[in-house]
């Protein structure tokens, strides 16, 4: 059941990350987030126990990402997607990009093609693939926890065009992993500007990093 509180959460992510929402906006991520009540966690695509947590956990979760990536035009990429976190969110909030919603499992991708209809959102694209092997280049690479950090790294460095950002979802909880400190040094090995950002405990649920990566050279 939807409740104010509910869309609230997604307003405090959407404008720590530099966003204000609109009302056509507002409504299709509560669209978004009656999909995944009601279609995406009995289909398996989230946990049995995730209803209660859409929201935060989820929706929220994936608006902070924009935080790199405000104004940005042109190709985009969510790597192991799942069931659209966090690329449905950014496609709904960012709509100057053109987004690829990648995954390999057939399920999560049916499931995905009929969320994408549901929403009419005409800069979203379901592809099914391994992520360690898309082929094309972007300006944008978005990955939420789904993959290994480091082999995100690799495959960021690979993928992005000169002058492309590429935001990972790294780990909820209070203190950094040791895994982030070298995802820093792998991304700069690898001629990419990082860093970790810690979102404040209040915005979300909890405490909970990102790692924002530039590329300002050549690939």
């Amino acid at each position: 059941m939807f409740h104010v509180e509910h869309l609230e959460s997604a307003r405090r992510a959407a404008a720590w990350a530099g966003v204000s929402l609109s009302e056509t906006q507002e409504a299709a991520l509560t669209q978004f987030a009656g999909w995944l009540d009601t279609e995406a966690i009995p289909a398996g695509g989230l946990g049995p126990r995730e209803g209660a947590r859409i929201w935060q956990r989820h929706i929220a979760d994936s608006l902070t990402f924009a935080t790199a990536l405000i104004g940005m035009k042109g190709n985009a990429v969510d790597l192991g997607t799942g069931v659209g976190l966090p690329g449905i969110p950014l496609a709904i909030v960012l709509p100057g990009l053109h987004w690829t919603l990648l995954d390999r499992a057939g399920r999560r991708i049916r499931l995905l093609e009929r969320a994408s209809r549901i929403l009419g959102l005409d800069n979203v694209i379901v592809e099914q693939g391994d992520a360690f092997r898309y082929p094309h280049h972007c300006d944008v690479v978005v990955s939420r926890g789904s993959l290994p950090l480091l082999q995100v790294v690799a495959q960021a460095s690979r993928l992005l065009v000169v002058g492309g950002t590429a935001v990972v979802g790294v780990s909820r909880r209070t203190e950094p992993p040791e895994t982030l400190d070298r995802a820093v040094i792998l991304a700069e090995d690898l001629g990419l500007e990082a860093e970790a950002v810690s979102i404040p405990p209040e915005i979300l649920d909890g405490p909970s990093w990102i790692l924002i990566m530039h590329a300002r050279g050549a690939y």
